[in-house]
């Protein structure tokens, strides 16, 4: 961060004495990614105008303006495109890769998107057209149409060549698929084109074994398989297997990360959100949070009525109020570490319903272990303080017997819950990020309350 800090004090100081060819030269030695992380921190500088920024991204080499636009957030790209003249725009926009133009135009609002698709050729602008007509979390949707096409009757000689001619507006050369009349029917890589003489033909030393997705297959899907097979970029193909683009190894891990992202903002019982937190209003925060929060907070009711149905026994047994947090606390995290560790197996393609079965008898299994072993420590800990230390005559080993059975019974109950609650909602079709922490724990804690309750009525005769 300090390096960060001083290099941008310095690249500041530079731009202001309008050393330019020197500031020119030190980005020219930065990563893409590096400016664009540098110019992102100066966005959000109150002291920085946009006219500062936008001079910074013009003294910017050609080559890498495209690369480092890629790399900004939305918020800066819009800030620069209404900046940019026209003609700016086009060199832009003429340097980026499909695919990295399609997720800026489905970022931006539709004054912005009729101003690019306007400074872009009409070939790009059908192509563009074309890949967002697929749907928003399809293989279509974030796959590229640059890449290596080759005929299986070239020899390697004419295939290197074809590489030298077309490579350098492709996303990937280092793998080339072999097609006949648009149908995929193979691939080779580089490596493979090296290894073998130049009269060899590409359909003799080709592999036939393609992995390959479909265009309605869901992303996420898709970053699996080039996650499972170790690729760089996995071809993308119609129904009728001709082949119409590929998913690049650099837009799986978006995807991941985005799907990641998203799933821990549901399993906290927050509404996916658009922008990044820094970048969101205190009101569209507000809007994410405040639906489950409402919903959560109704259904919380729940609690409170049981624990008004049994007053009369907690009358009796007063000692039995203050073990309620314990017991829903635990069986709330309890229910939760089941819940995660499936909703993570679903996300990876680790479990599926047909094994609710083998989880079931699993995490019966576990809670048994969980249960004994918390009512054990939870027994010795109720007689050497509350009893003995604290002086309470009304814990007796029984009063404790009856809090340590409620205690490991909600356990066994809330990692059951946990562990088909996601599965079920898998099912029925229902994303089972929702059913994590909050839904399982607001569930968890009635039914320790009903076992509790009913528990200490039956044995203390309350």
């Amino acid at each position: 961060m300090q390096e960060l800090d001083e290099l941008m004090k310095t690249i500041l100081e530079k731009l202001r004495s309008k050393q330019y060819q020197p500031l020119r030269e030190q980005l020219d030695e930065l990563n893409p990614a590096d400016i664009a992380e540098i110019m992102e921190a100066l966005f959000d500088d109150e002291e920085i105008n946009n006219y500062e920024l936008t001079l910074l991204y013009r003294l910017l080499p050609k080559d890498v303006a495209a690369d480092v636009f890629v790399e900004l957030n939305s918020g800066m790209q819009e800030a620069l495109i209404s900046a940019l003249s026209d003609k700016e725009l086009r060199a832009v926009f003429d340097d980026m890769y499909l695919d990295d133009t399609v997720d800026v135009i489905e970022e931006m609002p539709a004054n912005v998107v009729e101003r690019i698709l306007s400074n872009v050729d009409a070939e790009t602008r059908k192509n563009i057209n074309q890949i967002l007509n697929y749907p928003e979390d399809s293989a279509g949707s974030i796959m590229t149409i640059e890449y290596v096409e080759l005929s299986p009757k070239m020899t390697v000689k004419q295939a290197f060549d074809h590489i030298r001619n077309t490579g350098i507006d492709k996303e990937t050369v280092y793998t080339c698929y072999v097609t006949e009349r648009k149908k995929l029917v193979g691939f080779v890589s580089v490596r493979d084109l090296l290894m073998n003489p130049y009269e060899a033909k590409i359909g003799d030393i080709m592999d036939d074994n393609v992995i390959s997705v479909q265009t309605t297959d869901d992303k996420e899907a898709v970053a699996n398989v080039l996650s499972k097979y170790d690729m760089i970029a996995v071809p993308v193909v119609d129904k009728e297997g001709r082949l119409v683009g590929i998913v690049t190894v650099d837009d799986a891990i978006d995807v991941l990360t985005e799907e990641a992202t998203e799933d821990i903002e549901k399993m906290a019982a927050i509404t996916p959100s658009e922008h990044p937190y820094l970048r969101s209003t205190a009101i569209e925060i507000w809007k994410q949070r405040i639906p489950w929060l409402l919903l959560l907070m109704v259904s919380a009711t729940f609690t409170g009525m049981i624990i008004t149905s049994f007053e009369n026994a907690l009358a009796a047994q007063v000692a039995l109020t203050a073990f309620i947090p314990m017991l829903m606390d635990t069986g709330g995290n309890s229910g939760s570490q089941a819940s995660v560790t499936i909703i993570r197996g679903l996300s990876l393609g680790d479990i599926e319903f047909s094994d609710i079965l083998k989880v079931v008898w699993k995490e019966f299994r576990v809670s048994i272990l969980c249960g004994i072993s918390l009512s054990v420590v939870a027994f010795g800990k109720i007689m050497l303080v509350d009893h003995m230390l604290m002086h309470n005559d009304d814990i007796t080993p029984l009063v404790a017997f009856v809090i340590c059975a409620a205690l490991a019974l909600t356990v066994i109950i809330a990692k059951l819950v946990g562990c088909t609650l996601p599965l079920l909602a898998k099912k029925v079709g229902f994303d089972p990020a929702v059913m994590a922490s909050p839904f399982i724990t607001t569930i968890v804690d009635a039914l320790s309350l009903m076992i509790y309750m009913n528990l200490a009525t039956l044995i203390l005769n309350l």
